[in-house]
């Protein structure tokens, strides 16, 4: 769900005042007492809690590769899938604060999984650090390309006449594409049953194959279905048509409700305890990062928008989206299963 727009960090000016020597020599003698620019100074990791291969983990890898060469020091991404996020937010959790072992962290680990699940291992405010916002995406429904369906309007009614027989696949509980179908299916009034998947590739190929009746995805993740003529495009989540399918009409155009939103984001955040100095150099790694045109293009290929923000900015946003979810599970009434 959009909440507002990012604005990017202002860099402030530096201020350089004398000191006493002695302070000085205590200062520059002090253990562990690195200056911000010596960061990094060896091998950067990148916890990551999706699947190789999946577009989250390719575009991860983008961003490491071009953080890396910036600062001419490795940058790796290691990935620790499973449990819903937990295992790699917990490995990253017990990392030391350093700046040497940062985080993939998506709006499901973030806003969703503390709300949705009784008991999760970490707490997204309290034992992370936000670095900044990495992209936004917006989701299409897409159902089998044989199914009846037409628009929405259609799947709609066909949910209503044969309550409890439609359902709907997603990667995993509480991910994006589980939190949409279940808010669609709330406001239209729709009785259709949630299927997950281990494997996000299984998900769109149960749609193709007529298995489940429709899911809700990023067209990086629906491309080889769509390239195969497997599935098809209903709608897509947004206020407004995308530029780069135009005719693919919104939720609300294709006879679903007004203003309806499907969208999802990832953001870069650290263990708890980082210095502040550290996060703004990897603030300002990311950002850079994201400037690249070759690294717009990619993303944009995998159907991401670029997003930088500042730590404050995504600070903000997890606060605002935990209450956002709340207010939503409470609603639908949506449970872990």
């Amino acid at each position: 769900m959009l909440l507002g727009r990012i604005q990017l960090r202002k860099e402030g000016s530096i201020v350089v005042r004398t000191i006493p020597s002695i302070l000085f020599a205590l200062i520059v003698v002090a253990p562990g007492a690195a200056w911000p620019q010596e960061f990094p100074a060896k091998l950067v990791r990148i916890i990551t809690p999706y699947p190789t291969g999946l577009a989250p983990d390719v575009a991860i890898r983008v961003l490491a590769d071009a953080m890396g060469k910036a600062w001419n020091h490795p940058v790796i991404v290691e990935g620790r899938p499973g449990a819903n996020g937990f295992i790699a937010f917990e490995a990253a959790k017990k990392s030391s604060p350093d700046g040497y072992t940062i985080l993939m962290s998506g709006q499901p680990h973030l806003a969703v999984a503390p709300k949705l699940f009784k008991k999760v291992p970490y707490d997204p405010e309290q034992d992370f650090a936000p670095i900044s916002m990495l992209y936004r995406a917006q989701l299409f429904i897409a159902v089998a390309a044989g199914a009846p369906y037409q628009s929405i309007k259609d799947l709609v009614a066909a949910a209503r006449a044969n309550p409890g027989k439609l359902n709907y696949s997603s990667p995993y509980i509480g991910s994006p594409p589980h939190m949409s179908a279940a808010l669609l299916a709330h406001l239209t009034g729709m009785d259709i049953v949630h299927v997950p998947y281990k494997e996000a590739a299984a998900v769109y190929n149960a749609v193709g194959t007529g298995d489940v009746a429709l899911a809700l995805g990023t067209i990086g993740s629906l491309i080889p279905t769509l390239k195969a003529g497997r599935v098809k495009l209903l709608a897509v989540g947004s206020r407004t048509r995308l530029s780069s399918h135009p005719d693919v009409p919104t939720v609300e155009e294709s006879g679903g409700p007004a203003g309806f939103e499907a969208d999802f984001w990832n953001a870069i955040t650290a263990p708890r305890g980082t210095p502040p100095a550290v996060i703004q150099r990897l603030n300002a790694a990311v950002v850079g990062a994201l400037r690249q045109q070759d690294v717009q293009e990619r993303f944009r290929r995998l159907g991401f928008e670029p997003t930088s923000s500042t730590p404050e900015a995504l600070a903000q946003l997890i606060r605002s989206e935990l209450k956002v979810y709340g207010d939503l599970i409470s609603r639908t009434g949506i449970k872990a299963e």
